[in-house]
């Protein structure tokens, strides 16, 4: 038994006549005849009394009918979803992020934006390292990632689009000496213990930007994977701690933050995905947060 035969049992039922049917089926009558015909040697049995005026159900008609209608509406709503699903208007997206990304505005902008074109898609969020975001998106538990360019010298294979650019400031203690200054050059860091976010105990991303060789300040060098962990090191004294601008939205107890002067004293947040194809909410989360302006711009 096909659709087509149950949508052609109904057409008559309801409209009590063969011609009738045909004509709203767009089909010819013979052609109508033998595809119910047929559908009554499957039953086992007649769906129909038919007469010179008018065709009648039978009662295993009238019950089909009720089953028939049923299924119909089934099969229409499992089309229409399946087609939702391929323009993105439903289904899940999961997405990984850093906190920078939060504190930059950028994954709330993206978020927002794809929410309001895309009420229907369920957005799932964990707050996951640069590392496990990759290898995340790489394994299918996550679709997106949202972090800084920490450690992404292992994606290879997956799509990587740079978003936005945060800037660098220091954070200390207010007794520390740097305190006082209005802002600091990488060099006035010389001697000092940093602290600074890592995506492992060799990832020297942000020690680049502070344009020192990393053999000179190896010594002197306190590596920690998550803003909050650097945050608490220099709240205890422990050195100066190297954060994203951003995280000066963090007040903490003990903490003063000092802009970090220099070119080179920034980070790009990225965007991980898969390249090639995608499920459709996941593909039109990508296109949507791969032209969204970041914060602060117009569009």
């Amino acid at each position: 038994m096909e659709l087509r035969h149950l949508r052609y049992f109904v057409a008559v039922a309801e409209e009590c006549h063969f011609g009738r049917a045909a004509g709203r089926l767009h089909v010819t009558q013979s052609t109508l005849s033998a595809q119910v015909q047929g559908l009554e040697r499957e039953v086992g049995g007649p769906l129909f009394v038919r007469t010179s005026r008018r065709v009648e159900l039978t009662e295993a008609g009238e019950l089909l009918l009720v089953e028939a209608r049923r299924a119909l509406v089934q099969a229409d709503r499992a089309l229409g979803v399946a087609r939702q699903s391929v323009r993105g208007e439903i289904g899940a997206v999961r997405v990984g992020f850093s906190g920078v990304a939060v504190l930059e505005g950028v994954l709330a902008a993206d978020l927002g934006r794809f929410h309001r074109t895309h009420p229907g898609v369920e957005l799932q969020l964990a707050e996951l390292p640069p590392a496990a975001q990759v290898q995340g998106v790489r394994e299918g538990t996550l679709d997106v990632g949202y972090c800084p360019e920490i450690g992404l010298h292992d994606a290879g294979g997956l799509a990587v689009a740079r978003r936005a650019r945060t800037a660098l400031s220091i954070a200390v203690r207010p007794d520390h000496p740097l305190a006082a200054a209005e802002s600091v050059a990488p060099a006035d860091l010389d001697g000092e213990h940093l602290i600074v976010f890592a995506a492992h105990q060799d990832d020297e991303t942000v020690l680049s930007r502070l344009g020192a060789a990393a053999g000179e300040r190896r010594n002197h060098v306190s590596l920690v994977t998550g803003t909050l962990g650097v945050l608490a090191l220099a709240s205890a004294g422990v050195g100066v701690a190297v954060v994203p601008t951003a995280a000066e939205r963090i007040a903490l107890p003990d903490i003063t933050y000092r802009p970090l002067r220099g070119a080179a004293a920034g980070l790009d947040i990225m965007i991980v995905s898969r390249p090639g194809e995608r499920p459709g909410p996941v593909r039109a989360f990508v296109d949507v947060s791969t032209h969204t302006p970041p914060p602060g711009c117009p569009g």
